[in-house]
């Protein structure tokens, strides 16, 4: 990078980006568009975005940990089937039609925020999650598919997995996170692989943008779990809002 004010950049943004992506989802969709400015071709800054990630939800694991949360052996089943999709998902990872690819993304988003909005609430207090036996089955199945994507750009992949495990297990926002964070950091450990094995990866902007990813991320998982989930479902709706207008519009 040309200018020196492009590390603590990265630093402020990777926070930012570290914030949303635990809390909510999304926020590759501002450091992939960063680190293009600062220089980097957009397949090196796939690659590149990837080192934040690990540490990002590396961090955020240990913060849910640190606060009583986690789902295992449940989230090791998932991560492991959404491994497998990531390697598939990070070698096909080279060419892209941006344009077309921003509006499909765009068009998921806004189905997202409308299923938060008007999808008769569910009194998850009164449910059992449904974890084992065909649910188990089912979501391994899904995250395989779900590390594909994962693998090959991860931009916006949060809402969905938050989306299918609370309305599909049955789980609390916060257990979701939880889970959420684990998984992406599974598949993108084959995803990173993937990248550095076709020297896609730029270590030093990565681990700079890291700094900020992880503590950001120990920030949010930490406060998620003391607000609640009203403050997840509120954060979402106005993520998912953002997203969905900057990618149609922008």
């Amino acid at each position: 990078m040309e200018h020196w004010y492009y590390y603590p950049l990265l630093i402020v943004v990777g926070f930012i980006v570290g914030f949303i992506n635990t809390v909510a989802g999304g926020g590759s969709l501002l450091s992939l568009p960063v680190l293009i400015f600062m220089g980097l071709p957009p397949t090196l800054a796939n690659g590149t975005n990837r080192v934040a990630i690990v540490i990002q939800t590396a961090l955020a694991t240990a913060g849910f940990r640190s606060k009583g949360v986690s789902t295992f052996p449940f989230n090791i089943y998932l991560g492991i089937a959404a491994f497998f999709g990531s390697l598939l998902g990070a070698k096909i990872a080279v060419d892209i039609d941006e344009a077309i690819f921003n509006k499909v993304l765009a068009i998921i988003m806004a189905a997202v925020i409308l299923i938060i909005i008007f999808k008769p609430k569910t009194n998850l207090t009164n449910l059992q999650e449904r974890l084992t036996g065909k649910y188990l089955w089912l979501g391994i199945i899904v995250f395989f598919f779900l590390g594909i994507y994962g693998g090959f750009i991860n931009a916006g992949i949060g809402f969905l997995i938050i989306l299918y495990l609370h309305y599909s297990h049955y789980m609390s926002l916060v257990r979701v996170n939880a889970t959420k964070v684990f998984v992406v950091f599974i598949y993108t450990l084959g995803a990173l692989a993937v990248f550095i094995f076709n020297d896609k990866v730029d270590f030093k902007i990565g681990l700079i943008l890291a700094i900020g990813n992880a503590a950001g991320a120990w920030v949010s998982s930490r406060l998620s779990v003391k607000k609640g989930d009203g403050f997840i479902r509120a954060f979402l709706i106005v993520m998912v809002s953002i997203m969905a207008i900057k990618l149609w519009f922008f």
